[in-house]
């Protein structure tokens, strides 16, 4: 299938970007990613620049590919990365607007790549179990309730691609902190330190310049992961409790 693709191009940081057009023929089979590398194929044996893409995994678990297509993060599909969506789904002569997630807290650095450090930094905000348990104990030996373990690992399915972001109005990361404080929250060994961590990890995603929830569940909808918004409802009350409770 032949397509047009108008692909955002930036040279650098800072740097104005402008939309360019190419011509790519593809195999329906072909993964959306595939797809790139047989155009920067062409453009490499033109002798120009090919366009810069993040990936890694290509199978929907590290979120690296993250980019936005026809005006959705991860392309046309619910519940699936940009690295999962094949040709197949696109049409004969379709054209394909390609740009990178757009957020003030998400700078591009070249054509489809953006800076995603922040969530890094909430990440190591929130910092690592640290009561002094001795010896690692056997997992099974602590009892957690089926339902609480389900709810905790669902929330531990977020890949931190930034989907959510991009998909929000006010570019907020209250989807991914959310997600990131639930499946410690949920379990006992992270409960000790719930309220050291919640307000650790809010104050660093303010730091990073992120937006308020906008309440829209537009990150909900475009999450590759579809982690749900209750874990924001989660998020709010932790937070509340922590600041009627402790200090960081």
């Amino acid at each position: 299938m032949k397509l047009t693709l108008h692909i955002w191009r930036q040279s650098s940081p800072g740097k104005k970007g402008a939309f360019e057009t190419y011509t790519v023929n593809a195999n329906e089979h072909m993964s959306f990613l595939e797809m790139l590398d047989v155009l920067n194929q062409d453009l490499i044996d033109q002798k120009k620049d090919p366009v810069a893409f993040e990936h890694d995994c290509r199978e929907g678990i590290c979120g690296s590919c993250s980019m936005v297509v026809n005006g959705r993060p991860h392309g046309p599909l619910d519940g699936t990365t940009v690295c999962q969506v094949h040709m197949r789904h696109f049409k004969e002569s379709e054209q394909l607007w390609i740009e990178p997630f757009r957020a003030n807290s998400f700078p591009v650095i070249k054509d489809l790549v953006v800076d995603r450090s922040g969530f890094d930094r909430i990440i190591q905000a929130g910092g690592y179990i640290s009561v002094n348990t001795g010896q690692a104990v056997d997992g099974n030996s602590i009892p957690i309730e089926k339902d609480q373990s389900a709810e905790a690992f669902d929330a531990a399915a977020c890949i931190g691609c930034g989907a959510c972001v991009a998909a929000c109005p006010n570019g907020s990361a209250m989807l991914f902190t959310a997600a990131k404080v639930s499946h410690l929250a949920l379990m006992p060994q992270g409960e000790v330190e719930n309220n050291r961590r919640v307000q650790s990890m809010v104050a660093q995603m303010d730091k990073e310049g992120f937006g308020r929830c906008s309440n829209t569940y537009a990150c909900e909808a475009e999450c590759p992961k579809e982690i749900s918004v209750l874990h924001i409802a989660r998020l709010n009350r932790l937070y509340m409790k922590s600041g009627l409770g402790s200090k960081i």
